[in-house]
Protein backbone atom coordinates (compact mmCIF):
# COMPACT_ATOMS: atom_id res chain seq x y z
CA UNK A 1 0.00 0.00 0.00
CA UNK A 2 1.25 3.28 -1.15
CA UNK A 3 1.43 6.29 1.24
CA UNK A 4 -1.43 9.04 -0.10
CA UNK A 5 -0.06 12.51 -1.30
CA UNK A 6 -2.28 14.59 -2.34
CA UNK A 7 -2.10 16.94 -5.22
CA UNK A 8 -3.86 20.31 -6.16
CA UNK A 9 -7.01 18.48 -8.08
CA UNK A 10 -7.57 15.95 -4.78
CA UNK A 11 -8.14 19.27 -2.44
CA UNK A 12 -11.44 20.41 -2.02
CA UNK A 13 -11.71 23.44 0.23
CA UNK A 14 -14.94 24.15 1.92
CA UNK A 15 -16.11 28.01 3.31
CA UNK A 16 -16.93 28.12 7.28
CA UNK A 17 -17.91 30.76 9.34
CA UNK A 18 -16.83 30.99 12.83
CA UNK A 19 -18.58 33.27 15.22
CA UNK A 20 -16.47 34.24 18.20
CA UNK A 21 -18.62 35.58 20.39
CA UNK A 22 -17.80 34.86 23.95
CA UNK A 23 -15.47 32.21 22.94
CA UNK A 24 -11.84 31.75 24.34
CA UNK A 25 -9.31 33.00 22.42
CA UNK A 26 -6.28 30.44 22.66
CA UNK A 27 -9.08 27.12 22.17
CA UNK A 28 -10.42 29.49 19.13
CA UNK A 29 -7.25 30.47 17.22
CA UNK A 30 -6.25 26.54 17.80
CA UNK A 31 -9.25 25.20 15.97
CA UNK A 32 -8.73 27.53 13.52
CA UNK A 33 -4.97 26.82 12.97
CA UNK A 34 -6.05 23.21 12.50
CA UNK A 35 -8.55 23.59 10.13
CA UNK A 36 -6.36 26.17 8.00
CA UNK A 37 -3.80 23.45 7.66
CA UNK A 38 -6.29 20.96 6.93
CA UNK A 39 -4.99 18.48 9.55
CA UNK A 40 -8.92 17.30 10.67
CA UNK A 41 -8.94 15.88 6.96
CA UNK A 42 -8.25 11.76 5.99
CA UNK A 43 -6.22 13.43 3.08
CA UNK A 44 -4.46 15.93 5.43
CA UNK A 45 -0.33 16.37 3.54
CA UNK A 46 2.17 18.40 5.31
CA UNK A 47 3.49 19.92 2.28
CA UNK A 48 0.06 21.23 0.72
CA UNK A 49 -2.49 24.16 1.38
CA UNK A 50 -5.24 21.12 2.32
CA UNK A 51 -7.01 23.09 4.47
CA UNK A 52 -10.53 25.29 4.83
CA UNK A 53 -11.45 29.34 4.00
CA UNK A 54 -12.65 30.32 7.36
CA UNK A 55 -14.16 33.61 8.42
CA UNK A 56 -14.23 34.74 11.66
CA UNK A 57 -17.33 37.67 12.68
CA UNK A 58 -17.65 39.49 16.25
CA UNK A 59 -13.90 39.39 16.99
CA UNK A 60 -14.35 42.06 19.13
CA UNK A 61 -15.95 40.23 21.19
CA UNK A 62 -14.03 36.98 22.30
CA UNK A 63 -13.00 36.37 25.64
CA UNK A 64 -9.58 36.22 27.68
CA UNK A 65 -9.19 34.20 30.68
CA UNK A 66 -7.69 34.90 33.59
CA UNK A 67 -6.03 38.15 33.85
CA UNK A 68 -4.29 37.99 29.90
CA UNK A 69 -6.30 40.93 28.90
CA UNK A 70 -4.11 43.36 31.13
CA UNK A 71 -1.09 40.80 31.87
CA UNK A 72 -0.80 39.76 28.34
CA UNK A 73 1.29 42.45 26.19
CA UNK A 74 2.09 42.37 22.70
CA UNK A 75 5.70 43.81 21.79
CA UNK A 76 7.47 45.27 19.06
CA UNK A 77 10.60 47.65 18.43
CA UNK A 78 10.37 50.85 16.36
CA UNK A 79 14.49 50.39 15.07
CA UNK A 80 15.66 53.32 17.06
CA UNK A 81 17.60 53.13 20.65
CA UNK A 82 15.32 52.25 23.33
CA UNK A 83 12.19 51.64 21.23
CA UNK A 84 10.52 48.76 22.59
CA UNK A 85 6.93 49.70 22.61
CA UNK A 86 4.17 47.01 23.80
CA UNK A 87 0.19 47.00 24.12
CA UNK A 88 -2.20 44.54 25.84
CA UNK A 89 -4.40 42.54 24.50
CA UNK A 90 -7.24 44.46 26.28
CA UNK A 91 -5.90 47.64 24.39
CA UNK A 92 -5.72 45.98 21.01
CA UNK A 93 -9.61 44.64 21.44
CA UNK A 94 -11.21 47.97 22.87
CA UNK A 95 -8.73 49.71 19.63
CA UNK A 96 -9.47 50.45 15.83
CA UNK A 97 -8.62 46.40 15.01
CA UNK A 98 -9.34 44.03 17.49
CA UNK A 99 -9.47 41.52 15.04
CA UNK A 100 -5.79 41.72 14.67
CA UNK A 101 -5.56 39.71 18.16
CA UNK A 102 -6.93 36.54 16.36
CA UNK A 103 -4.80 37.00 13.85
CA UNK A 104 -1.88 37.03 15.52
CA UNK A 105 -2.89 33.93 17.90
CA UNK A 106 -3.36 31.91 14.74
CA UNK A 107 -0.55 33.18 12.95
CA UNK A 108 1.99 32.15 16.02
CA UNK A 109 0.48 28.15 15.69
CA UNK A 110 0.44 28.28 12.13
CA UNK A 111 4.28 27.21 11.00
CA UNK A 112 6.56 30.08 9.73
CA UNK A 113 7.52 30.00 6.21
CA UNK A 114 5.69 30.17 2.49
CA UNK A 115 3.62 27.29 3.16
CA UNK A 116 2.18 29.30 6.54
CA UNK A 117 1.84 32.36 4.61
CA UNK A 118 -0.28 30.71 1.82
CA UNK A 119 -2.62 29.38 4.73
CA UNK A 120 -3.04 32.56 6.82
CA UNK A 121 -4.79 34.19 3.25
CA UNK A 122 -7.76 31.66 3.84
CA UNK A 123 -8.31 33.40 7.10
CA UNK A 124 -10.53 36.17 6.87
CA UNK A 125 -11.70 38.26 10.38
CA UNK A 126 -13.98 40.73 10.72
CA UNK A 127 -14.35 42.68 14.06
CA UNK A 128 -18.68 42.84 13.66
CA UNK A 129 -21.39 40.76 12.55
CA UNK A 130 -21.13 41.23 9.05
CA UNK A 131 -18.93 39.72 6.47
CA UNK A 132 -18.76 40.29 2.53
CA UNK A 133 -18.41 36.40 2.19
CA UNK A 134 -21.96 35.03 1.36
CA UNK A 135 -21.83 34.15 -1.98
CA UNK A 136 -19.50 31.49 -0.74
CA UNK A 137 -22.67 30.19 1.46
CA UNK A 138 -20.04 29.54 4.46
CA UNK A 139 -21.13 26.66 7.05
CA UNK A 140 -21.20 27.65 10.54
CA UNK A 141 -18.76 25.99 12.90
CA UNK A 142 -20.44 26.17 16.14
CA UNK A 143 -17.06 26.08 18.33
CA UNK A 144 -19.09 26.04 21.65
CA UNK A 145 -20.75 22.94 20.88
CA UNK A 146 -17.66 21.10 20.73
CA UNK A 147 -16.50 21.68 24.60
CA UNK A 148 -18.18 23.42 27.41
CA UNK A 149 -14.82 25.37 28.14
CA UNK A 150 -14.79 26.85 24.43
CA UNK A 151 -16.96 29.11 25.73
CA UNK A 152 -16.84 31.93 28.53
CA UNK A 153 -20.10 33.74 30.03
CA UNK A 154 -19.17 37.54 29.75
Amino acid sequence: MKTFSAKPSDIDKKWLLIDADGLVLGRLASLIAMRLRGKHKPSYTPHMDCGDHIVVVNAEKVQLTGNKRQDSIFYWHTGYPGGIKGRSKGQILAGRHPERVIEKAVERMVPRGPLGRRVMRNLRIYAGPDHPHAAQNPEVLDIAALNRKNARAA
